[in-house]
């Protein structure tokens, strides 16, 4: 779709070359500027190439650091006029470049491990997020007036628990191991797509609310309810057109003819998805998310194994060019003088906003990692699952930290009009989403390597918090095997089965379930939708 974009301004452009020259002018400025940005994302990827075994820095913060650097020279060539090769509004990010990030998450998630820390996972990425937003939200609306920053609506104020509640774990997880650390990368990994998606619900439904007709805990019952529907039906849009999408490849056996179709087709249903959720007013990105998952576990199987390498490197590819994109916008909208201009706060007050936003960051991450995290620990007792330490808890309230694209995306929507805003107070909160998300992913960034190999004294296993007992690779089938050991024939049989299947429920919650679902799916799922039997 962007490429479409792009190909119409070109025949504008082409068909205003026979035009006058004043026209001809201003679109051949539009491809040059085309052109540079294009030129710039390819040293982005050739420098992060170069960095890639320097585990201080990753494609994020080269992208930020190349960004300022072109940006300040674009500034100083223009005479302080302007900072950007290219301008964009904010639909420009959620039409464009978030889908394929979210997808490919979905897409590329070890489901396995996924699955198996699902509870943990949830609670770490929905009840925090609303755990963590409440707080900033609280925070600002208490802070903000104190230090001199006056003008924000109620909705603003709740809009901003949101922007800043989505993380950006890519720092924590480029230095984890996946083979050493399974139950820290898959919890940091699992939390981290499950927030960006959980925020964004979150965030629409703050702007959807009345907030001027709605007092007290009703806001909160109304934004709880709101979000329950609109997560729930977009999980289900999302994986009803995953398993279309299975179902179609499977019944039309597209590998026959051309491997191009099958990867094209995936690729088009999940973004029809994604715009389907919007036309329906759903989030759009929970709903590719979940696509992102069906078509995995089922979609995969049913194409040609030349199709399964090349649609993980293709969804790969489109995911890394949106990350790389944004992040070198970000980079070089941080010296945009403009909105510098335009927010006409005092440097002390600007300076205390910042110190306000990233002190309830940190005061909202931890409100919420630790004590779910001995939740966790008390629930995972009684079906021995691995314990989360106190320094796995410390390097996953630290992952959570950074924040990105999407409280980038979120901050867009909110406070700017196409990319532009001329409201003072919406100015500035541009310019500290900018650097909030810029200070933390370099400098929160850059400890993470240090940070973990200090706490993570001994890379072998999960740490002294792991149960003699618990990360079998053979969990799922020694659940599965449990199972299997309650069927007993008779009806004395079957009263036993049933006693058993309820201890074991209670005291294995995870492996049974987990073990029926496979039954489930083997039994029913696959045979329809594919994958292997």
């Amino acid at each position: 779709m962007g490429a479409l974009l792009l190909a119409s301004r070109y025949a504008a452009a082409a068909a205003a070359s026979r035009g006058d020259i004043f026209s001809n002018e201003t679109d051949r400025s539009l491809v040059v500027s085309i052109c540079i940005f294009v030129a710039v994302l390819c040293i982005c990827i050739v420098t992060g190439h170069l960095l890639e075994e320097n585990r201080w820095l990753d494609q994020s913060i080269t992208a930020m650091v190349i960004g300022c650097i072109i940006g300040t020279i674009i500034l100083f060539l223009s005479k302080g006029e302007n900072s950007h090769i290219l301008r964009f509004d904010e639909e420009l990010f959620f039409i464009y470049l978030l889908p394929p990030i979210i997808f490919n998450a979905g897409f590329q998630v070890k489901k396995k491990r996924f699955f198996q820390n699902f509870l943990t996972i949830m609670l770490f990425g929905v009840f925090g997020v609303f755990i963590s937003s409440a707080i900033i939200s609280a925070g600002s609306w208490w802070l903000f007036p104190k230090i001199g920053f006056d003008g924000l609506e109620k909705q603003d104020y709740l809009a901003l628990g949101a922007i800043f509640s989505s993380t950006d774990t890519v720092c924590t997880l480029q230095v984890l191991h996946q083979d050493e650390t399974p139950l820290l990368y898959s919890l940091v990994f699992g939390e981290g797509v499950v927030n960006d998606a959980t925020s964004v619900v979150l965030f629409n439904t703050i702007k959807k609310l009345d907030v001027s007709s709605i007092q007290g805990w009703r806001i909160v019952l109304h934004i709880f309810g709101d979000f329950l529907f609109l997560f729930s039906t977009s999980t289900i849009l999302g994986v009803c057109s995953g398993l279309l999408t299975a179902y179609v490849i499977k019944a039309l056996y597209f590998g026959r003819h051309s491997t191009d179709r099958e990867i094209a087709l995936m690729a088009l249903m999940a973004y029809l998805s994604y715009m389907l959720a919007e036309l329906f007013r759903l989030s759009s990105i929970l709903t590719v998310f979940f696509c992102g998952i069906v078509m995995s576990h089922y979609a995969w199987h049913n194409v040609t194994e030349s199709s399964r390498t090349t649609t993980r490197h293709v969804f790969a590819t489109m995911s890394f060019i949106a990350e790389t994109f944004i992040f070198l916008y970000v980079g070089m909208d941080a010296v945009d003088m403009e909105k510098w201009k335009v927010s006409e706060t005092r440097c002390r007050t600007l300076l205390g906003i910042y110190g306000v936003i990233l002190s309830l960051v940190l005061l909202g991450r931890a409100a919420f990692v630790f004590p779910l995290s001995a939740l966790s620990n008390y629930l995972s007792s009684t079906y021995e699952r691995s314990a989360i330490t106190f320094r796995h808890q410390v390097i996953i309230w630290w992952a959570g930290l950074m924040r990105g694209a999407v409280s980038i995306a979120l901050a867009f929507n909110q406070f700017t009009d196409s990319g532009v805003t001329w409201n003072p107070v919406h100015a500035t909160m541009i310019t500290s989403t900018l650097v909030v998300v810029l200070f933390s992913t370099l400098v929160f960034g850059l400890l993470t390597k240090p940070l973990v190999g200090l706490l993570l004294l001994s890379r072998h296993g999960e740490g002294s918090g792991r149960s003699s007992r618990s990360g079998s690779p053979n969990e799922e089938e020694d659940g599965d095997a449990a199972l299997s050991l309650l069927a007993v024939e008779g009806a004395a049989g079957g009263i036993l089965q049933a006693k058993g299947s309820f201890s074991l429920l209670l005291e294995r919650p995870a492996h049974t379930i987990h073990a029926y679902w496979r039954r489930f799916d083997d039994t029913y799922m696959r045979p329809i939708f594919g994958g292997p039997l």
